[in-house]
C-alpha cells in the first residue's frame, strides 16, 4: 500500500481513508524542513525567558500564572495528563487513524513549534499499526478536541493505551511491539499536540465519503422502486430540472434517466391515466439533489479544516512572532457536521415512505405488503416498522449538538462548539440510513419479481441482478433479518451502485 505524502496544505478526504484503512504516510521534504524551523524558533524565544502562553505560563483561565523556564517539560506532561480525562468506549481504530493522519498534516505545516522527532513518532506509528485508545466523550469542541488529542498524544510519550495487532495494550508495551521509543515532550509541545480539532474533522472525512456513497446507492434503490411502483418517470426530464438548476438535482435526474433508460416496465403505463405520483417518489431529484448539494458544502469545509493549522499558539518563524487566537474553535466543522447528519438522515426519511408506498399499492397492482398468500402470510409489513425505528432514532441524533454551548475552564472558554458531540453521532445516523436503505432494497426486488417478465432499464436491471445473487426471490414468509444483513452489505460494499454504474457506464456519486 502506497504511502501518503502529508505536507500540510494537500491532503484530501480519499487520502484520509486511505491512512484509516491502513496506508501508511511519510512526510514531504519542504514540510519537514519547515518543522526544524518553526521548532528552532520555538527554542530560541524560549531560551530568551520572555512570557510565551503555554510555554512560560498557565493554560486557560491559568494563563496569567508564571511558570519557572526550568519546569517547561514538566509543565507539557502535566499539561497531556490532566487533559487526558475521556470517558466511554474507545473510538473505532479506523477513526483515530484518520486523527493522526490529520494531526500529523497539521503539524507538518510548520506552524506548531514540534520537534522533528515527535512528528517521526506520529508517522512511524501509523506506519506500524500503533493506534492509541481514545474515548468517546470529553470533548466539548473547543479548545479543539482537548481530551481526545490528550489521549493520543499519551501513547507518544509511553503512557496510556493503544492497540497493537489486535490487542489493547499499556502504550510502553505497544510501542516496544512495535520497535518504537516514546519521546520527552519539549517546550510548547503538549500543547500543540492537544490542542486542534483533528479527531472530529477525522469523523467527519469519513462519514462524508460514507454518505456520498449512500446518496449513490439511494438514486439506485429509489430508481428501482419508482419503477416497481409505476411511478412516472417524467419527472426526470431534463427540461423540467433545467428550470430549477441546483447542481444536486440536476445530477439526480441525470442518475435516474440512465438508470430507467430503455425499461420495459417503465413503458407498460406509458399511457396511463395518472397524472402525478406521491413526492416520495415525484421529488426524488428534489430531495436527494439538496442531500447532494449539502454534501458539497460539507466536503468544502472538512477538506479547508483539513488543511488548517488549529492549535494556539501559533508560531511564525518569518515574521519573529507567536501569535495567540482561537483556530482551536470547532464551530466550522461542528456546523459541517451537523448539516450532514441532517441532510443524510434525509435519505432514509424518504425512502422508508417509498418502502410504504410500495407496501400498499394495490391500486397499481400489487398485493398489498407484497404477500402472495395474505392473510396466511405477513409479506414484508414489518420490513417497513424496522425502516420506521431507524428513521425514529435518526431524528433524535441528528439533532445539532452546536447550538448548544457550557463554558469552561472557570469562563475563559465561555464559547464552545460542543462538535464532538455531532462527531460521536454521525457514524449512527449512517448506519441507520443504510440500513433503511436496505429496507426498502427488499420491498423493491420483492416488486420488481412482480412486474416480470418485463424487463427493467439498464441500470435497474443489472442492480438487480447484483441483488438476486445475495438475496433470494420472495416467495413466502421468511425470516427477513438476513435479508436486511445481505442488503446492508450490497449497499456498504458498493456492489450495487458499481453494478448499475457498470451497465449504464456512468458513475452515479459526487
Amino acid at each position: 500500500m502506497s504511502a501518503v505524502e502529508l505536507d500540510g496544505h494537500h491532503l484530501t478526504l480519499e487520502a484520509i481513508e486511505a491512512v484509516a484503512g491502513g496506508a501508511p504516510v511519510r512526510i514531504a521534504p519542504a514540510a519537514r524542513e519547515r518543522v526544524r524551523t518553526a521548532r528552532d524558533f520555538v527554542e530560541r524565544r524560549f531560551a530568551s525567558g520572555e512570557a510565551i502562553y503555554g510555554v512560560t505560563t498557565g493554560f486557560g483561565r491559568l494563563a496569567g500564572i508564571s511558570v519557572d523556564p526550568a519546569d517547561a517539560r514538566t509543565l507539557q506532561l502535566n499539561l497531556v495528563r490532566s487533559h487526558a480525562a475521556g470517558t466511554g468506549e474507545p473510538l473505532a481504530v479506523p477513526l483515530v487513524r484518520a486523527a493522526g493522519a490529520l494531526r500529523a498534516n497539521s503539524l507538518s505545516a510548520g506552524h506548531s513549534g514540534v520537534k522533528a522527532e515527535t512528528l517521526d513518532l506520529i508517522v512511524a506509528m501509523l506506519e506500524r499499526g500503533v493506534t492509541p485508545v481514545v474515548p468517546c466523550q470529553g470533548s466539548v469542541g473547543a479548545s479543539g478536541d482537548l481530551a481526545p488529542l490528550a489521549h493520543m498524544t499519551l501513547t507518544l510519550i509511553g503512557e496510556g493505551e493503544a492497540f497493537y495487532r489486535g490487542q489493547r495494550l499499556p502504550s510502553a508495551d505497544a510501542l516496544d511491539r512495535a520497535g518504537l521509543e516514546p519521546i520527552e515532550l519539549g517546550a510548547k509541545e503538549g500543547l500543540a499536540l492537544i490542542n486542534g480539532t483533528q479527531v472530529m474533522t477525522g469523523i467527519a472525512a469519513l462519514g462524508l465519503l460514507r454518505a456520498e456513497r449512500l446518496a449513490a446507492a439511494a438514486d439506485v434503490i429509489g430508481a428501482i422502486s419508482l419503477e416497481a411502483y409505476l411511478a412516472s418517470e417524467r419527472v426526470f426530464d431534463r427540461r423540467l430540472n433545467d428550470l430549477r438548476p441546483h447542481p444536486g438535482q440536476e445530477r439526480v435526474a441525470a442518475n435516474l434517466r440512465a438508470l430507467l433508460a430503455g425499461s420495459e416496465v417503465v413503458q407498460s403505463h406509458a399511457e396511463c391515466d395518472r397524472v402525478q405520483d406521491p413526492y416520495s417518489f415525484r421529488c426524488i431529484p428534489v430531495v436527494h439533489g439538496a442531500v447532494r448539494d449539502s454534501f458539497a458544502h460539507v466536503r468544502r469545509v472538512t477538506e479547508i479544516e483539513a488543511n488548517s493549522v488549529t492549535d494556539n499558539p501559533l508560531v511564525f518563524p518569518e515574521d519573529g512572532e507567536f501569535i495567540s487566537g482561537g483556530n482551536f474553535h470547532g464551530e466550522p466543522i461542528a456546523l459541517a457536521i451537523d448539516f450532514l447528519k441532517l441532510a443524510v438522515a434525509e435519505l432514509a426519511s424518504i425512502s422508508e415512505r417509498r418502502l410504504y408506498l410500495l407496501l400498499n399499492a394495490e391500486d397499481r397492482g400489487l398485493p398489498l405488503f407484497l404477500a402472495r398468500r395474505l392473510g396466511l402470510e405477513s409479506g414484508l409489513m414489518i420490513v417497513q416498522y424496522t425502516a420506521a425505528a431507524l428513521v425514529n432514532e435518526n431524528k433524535g441524533l441528528a439533532w445539532p449538538s452546536s447550538v448548544d454551548s457550557i463554558p469552561t475552564s472557570a469562563g475563559q472558554e465561555d464559547h464552545v462548539s460542543m462538535g464532538m458531540t455531532s462527531a460521536n453521532n454521525l457514524p449512527r445516523v449512517l448506519e441507520n440510513v443504510e440500513g433503511a436503505l436496505a429496507c426498502e432494497l427488499l420491498a423493491a426486488l420483492a416488486a420488481t419479481e412482480l412486474r416480470r417478465p418485463l424487463r427493467s432499464g439498464r441500470g435497474t436491471q443489472a442492480a438487480c441482478a447484483t441483488a438476486s445473487e445475495a438475496i433470494a426471490p420472495w416467495t413466502g414468509d421468511r425470516v427477513p433479518a438476513p435479508d436486511i444483513a445481505a442488503a446492508r452489505e450490497l449497499v456498504a460494499s458498493q456492489r450495487l451502485v458499481r453494478a448499475a454504474e457498470a451497465a449504464i457506464e456512468r458513475r452515479l456519486s459526487g
